[in-house]
């Protein structure tokens, strides 16, 4: 059976591309168009388990989560139900007992679909721990992307705890195209092809290129290493022009003017933290009909966030696919020695050196440590956000949740470990800024929603439907909460009970089960 063999509806979704593994090997082509996914979904699992013909009336699920507050914020479901998992699908969802291999008394809790991260920095299992304690089941580096794609992908197959992928890295295409060194790149490729990679040692590679212009051949060259990259998986295009801010505009251009061509998204950190950055990127989008997604607004906007938020919405409403993300808490981080501190920072920024905490070891920054730990080189907190704008964007409708989170580190920002469990626990129980089921929401459907057309399997994800892949998080909503701070460091979150990733438990009564990888790669769809 072919791909398109198979066609799940629901509203005006279509879900193609889906695996066959709990389905019949029968072709749907024919099925009305106007047919209900449930009704559709509900007649593949008859003939599959054959219960009329074979005269069963039980069906035994793998997993059965039992009497949970089971929330979809896609059909609007809030609803006392058990869910029935098998093999990695979610099989059935109902009011009526169900039988399984192993049923779990979830009543008091929420289950919902399992939270998607969009941005993150962290590679290893290490931060993956962190954030299925987080109930994150998918991570992805989408803001700087992956170097070596391929040989990445394959360095973590099988070996992940959750879902993960990422972007094609620009700045690395780029340094490609310049450098000349091909010891170095094959050097870069046995690491990524180790399964060692990561953000910091790329950046310390390949920095030394920021700054220089391309000719033409180099330009061209750049392009085709961008498509070279798509076609290993990559999803979408992942542009951190503040790190590199002195591009030329018309080379960006071309990056967004490839991106619309091929219908393609573009994960972008704006030039510099202003009003004129993201209009020069919405500007870009939509000159060339270019998908883009502006990560970490707040930290982008600061002060400015309502006109920056009106700016995205107002795209949106003119049918351009733009989108924006948020992380809840007021500090940013990087690295001291990134362009972002090049000579005029208090004033872009609004900080001064008292409102950088030095990660290493927790202190702040005067003007002389400012200037020995920038040569140095290393990861700093950059408190500069008031909490009345992390409220603002929060509240935002359309405004999704990603982390931002950084590699291991003991005192990273919390935000490696906290997020979606500050989310739930501060904005939604405590400050009653949105209610729980649009921040489910703005953790699940909408990132899945915002993939799914570069991503195909993303189709399945961020849903708790009969069909859905079983990543499911179920958490305490009484006690959820974030426990990572700056002064402690990282803290796994408390409140999570349970993960569910690929049909698999990775978290059980709040602890990380041992030895299974259940995570699953996520491809773009130019992947060959």
């Amino acid at each position: 059976m072919s791909a398109e063999d198979v066609i799940f509806l629901h509203s005006t979704h279509q879900y193609n591309d889906q695996p066959a593994e709990i389905f019949p090997i029968i072709s749907f082509k024919k099925i009305m168009k106007s047919t209900s996914l449930n009704l559709i979904l509900s007649l593949f699992l008859t003939i599959y388990f054959g219960l009329e013909s074979a005269g069963q009336t039980t069906v035994q699920y793998d997993i059965v989560l039992k009497g949970g507050r089971v929330i979809d914020p896609e059909t609007k479901l809030d609803a006392i139900r058990n869910v029935g998992i098998l093999n990695n699908r979610i099989a059935q969802i109902s009011s009526e007992t169900l039988q399984g291999k192993e049923i779990v008394d979830v009543s008091g809790l929420v289950v919902a679909p399992g939270f998607i991260d969009l941005h993150v920095h962290g590679r290893s299992n290490v931060e993956q721990e962190y954030q299925l304690h987080d109930g994150v089941t998918t991570a992805l580096e989408l803001e700087w992307g992956i170097e070596n794609l391929k040989e990445w992908y394959v360095s973590r197959q099988s070996k992940a705890l959750i879902n993960y992928g990422g972007s094609v890295c620009w700045p690395y295409e780029r340094f490609k195209a310049i450098n000349k060194d091909e010891r170095v790149l094959k050097e870069m490729l046995e690491v990524s092809s180790s399964g060692q990679s990561d953000l910091a040692t790329m950046q310390d590679r390949i920095q030394h290129t920021y700054t220089m212009g391309l000719e033409s051949a180099q330009e061209s060259a750049v392009i085709e290493n961008i498509k070279t990259s798509l076609a290993e998986g990559g999803i979408g295009i992942g542009v951190p022009i503040g790190y590199l801010p002195t591009t030329k505009p018309e080379e960006m251009y071309q990056v967004f003017k490839l991106a619309g061509e091929l219908n393609t998204l573009v994960f972008s950190h704006v030039r510099q933290p202003d009003i004129i950055s993201i209009q020069e990127v919405i500007t870009n989008a939509i000159l060339t009909q270019a998908p883009l997604h502006i990560v970490h607004i707040n930290s982008m906007s600061l002060g400015s966030i309502q006109m920056a938020l009106e700016m995205v919405m107002a795209a949106q409403q003119n049918n351009f696919g733009i989108t924006t993300e948020l992380y809840p808490y007021t500090a940013a981080s990087t690295r001291l020695q990134s362009a972002m501190f090049t000579e005029g920072w208090q004033q872009r920024l609004g900080i001064n050196y008292g409102d950088l905490q030095w990660v290493a070891t927790g202190e702040r920054l005067t003007e002389e440590t400012f200037q020995k730990y920038r040569k140095e080189g290393g990861i700093v907190i950059m408190h500069m956000m008031k909490p009345e704008w992390i409220q603002k964007g929060i509240a935002e409708p359309g405004v999704m949740i990603g982390s931002d989170g950084m590699p291991y580190s003991k005192l990273a920002h919390p935000r490696t470990a906290g997020t979606f469990s500050r989310v739930l626990g501060k904005y939604v129980r405590e400050d009653q800024v949105i209610d729980l089921n649009t921040a489910i929401e703005k953790m699940t459907l909408l990132p899945a929603k915002r993939l799914e057309n570069i991503a195909p399997m993303m189709r399945f994800k961020g849903r708790i439907q009969v069909g859905a892949d079983a990543d499911i998080t179920v958490f305490d909503p009484k006690t959820i909460k974030d426990k990572a701070t700056f002064e402690e460091g990282l803290e796994f979150s408390e409140g999570i009970e349970y993960v569910i990733v690929n049909g698999t438990f990775i978290l059980k009564n709040g602890e990380t089960v041992s030895d299974v990888f259940p995570g699953k790669a996520v491809y773009g769809k130019f992947k060959k």
